[in-house]
């Protein structure tokens, strides 16, 4: 057994932060970043726009409007630890990018808003998570504004979720008087001052319970709520079993407030202490461990246009066995070639550095011209795959157009390479020669548009179409050829051939099911995995 492989095994975490939009994630991230070493001065998408943008976010789009619609991968070291950060998009169109992503991290890090809970995207996310069997953290975020009581964030946790949250800390103060949070493993008080825009490390001083000065800046009253709130959780609260968090049954949670920098520390330190290490994958031959020595990894994700003035295309690849190293030679298990991985990078949001090596749990990124695919499974030896990425199914259509029919072929380039990216699915209409795009979505077409008309200079003109779902069709070619429709439906082809039919109510699903008993309706593609 190589033992250098796996001590690089063992000190690697790779995790991704999954949130409703607006719960801080992208400061969140940030400020990981700048505890991890990886910034001096933390940007914040809540900063004016003359300071700087934050470093996750690298499409202008991202900046413009102040959120996240890609993922990004961030590296960085931390207390002996190698952490890999997915940072995931934060709009609810994008579920489907971050699924894809959540697929190559080991855990999560869900946010949650101390004033709202749990949102509906907060509680999609669980689920995907929790089908996927992810250790969870929890951060309850922005402590400093008024929000909601901690003892109900608690109780909303393990009631609607069913998990048993362990408060690893507990705010001291709340909304403007919150001062700092306690440790309950090292019965600490921490207590920070702000910085300016949170741009440093918070100072943070550490008593106790008994110190005259805690009583001092909280006050008698906020300081016997906290004992209070300390003693319930001691008597009433679970007891912390990593096994139980391994299995998802327990989420360590942490207060804190991202943009001031309160908790960060604490949650970090002890992320790394809690946090799996890469394990096992599942293969059409069974699990492969992480310390197989055989390199394989599976691209999750692709990106194009991240360098402009090269128009490139990257797929991000997780290792999952054996090491990675440069100009190695694999093998493309869909496609059955072998390709030699000469420019493998580490991404760090718009910069980048070759890798010379890798181990599991680490995302590369590598060059694509049309080589790979999301999904792929890439492999210097075993002939394994590993399972499928599953696919939301699209609920809104629209066709697009450009006004100059000089731009036609600029249009299909930049809709390929889009497609490919997972970023939208493009459909054909025998009745029109304007290609269908299919998305989860209002977003996903507002950046499709902005990334046409911004990295391949076609004006296009979307027309939104009434249709709110697709089924894909299989069944006897015959068959196929003799479908009933109806006026609230249509048959089309998607990028690989296949027959879609989409549907403007789930009336006309049903209508179209009973009458067309000999096919086969489904919400994906042949082969693909779902999430609905």
């Amino acid at each position: 057994m190589d033992s250098e492989l796996q001590h690089q095994i063992a000190r690697r975490r790779t995790f991704a932060i999954i949130s409703h939009p607006d719960a801080g994630k992208t400061t969140l991230t940030e400020k990981l970043l700048l505890y991890g070493g990886a910034l001096r001065l933390a940007g914040s998408v809540t900063a004016r726009r003359n300071q700087r943008r934050a470093t996750s976010d690298w499409m202008e789009l991202e900046q413009q409007r102040g959120i996240s619609v890609t993922s990004t991968v961030l590296q960085f070291e931390f207390l002996d630890h190698t952490i890999n950060l997915l940072d995931t998009p934060g709009h609810e169109d994008f579920s489907e990018d971050t699924y894809r992503t959540l697929t190559a991290a080991d855990s999560a890090v869900m946010l949650i808003d101390s004033a709202k809970g749990i949102e509906p995207q907060t509680r999609k996310l669980f689920e995907v998570c929790r089908l996927r069997r992810i250790p969870i953290f929890t951060f309850i975020n922005k402590m400093d504004r008024p929000g909601r009581e901690p003892i109900d964030l608690i109780d909303e946790l393990e009631s609607e979720f069913g998990i048993a949250p362990y408060p690893v800390n507990w705010p001291i103060g709340t909304g403007m008087y919150f001062s700092g949070v306690y440790d309950r493993l090292l019965h600490q008080a921490h207590l920070y001052q702000r910085t300016e825009h949170g741009a440093y490390r918070a100072p943070v001083e550490l008593t106790d319970l008994n110190d005259p000065k805690l009583e001092a800046l909280i006050g008698q009253r906020e300081l016997k709520s906290l004992r209070d709130d300390l003693e319930l959780l001691e008597g009433a609260g679970v007891e912390f079993d990593h096994d139980r968090f391994l299995t998802g049954e327990i989420s360590p949670t942490f207060f804190g407030s991202a943009v001031n920098n309160f908790g960060v520390d604490l949650f970090l330190s002890r992320f790394v202490n809690y946090a799996p290490p890469p394990g096992p994958h599942n293969t059409d031959k069974g699990e492969l461990p992480a310390d197989d020595e055989t390199f394989t990894g599976f691209v999750f994700k692709i990106q194009a246009n991240m360098d402009r003035q090269h128009r490139d295309r990257v797929a991000f690849l997780r290792v999952c066995s054996g090491r990675f190293e440069k100009d190695m030679a694999v093998t493309n298990i869909r496609s059955g070639k072998q390709v030699r991985l000469s420019r493998p990078h580490k991404m760090f949001a718009q910069e980048r550095e070759t890798v010379e090596e890798a181990y599991p749990g680490d995302i590369i990124g590598l060059m694509n011209p049309g080589v790979f695919a999301i999904g792929d499974t890439v492999t210097a030896g075993r002939k394994i795959v590993f399972d499928p990425i599953p696919h939301f199914s699209p609920e809104r259509f629209a066709s697009v157009r450009t006004g100059s029919p000089a731009k036609r072929k600029s249009l299909n380039k930049g809709l390929d390479q889009l497609r490919e990216e997972g970023a939208i699915q493009v459909m054909w209409s025998p009745n029109s020669t304007d290609p269908i795009l299919a998305a989860v979505g209002q977003l996903q077409f507002d950046v499709v548009k902005f990334r046409l008309e911004s990295e391949y200079n076609v004006d296009v003109i979307l027309a939104p179409l009434p249709y709110v779902a697709a089924r894909w069709l299989t069944g006897a070619p015959e068959d196929l050829e003799t479908v009933v429709l109806y006026s609230g439906t249509q048959v089309v082809k998607d990028s690989d051939g296949h027959p879609v039919m989409l549907f403007q109510s789930e009336w006309h699903i049903n209508a179209a099911m009973e009458k067309n008993k000999k096919l086969t309706f489904s919400p994906v593609a042949r082969g693909e995995a779902i999430m609905v």
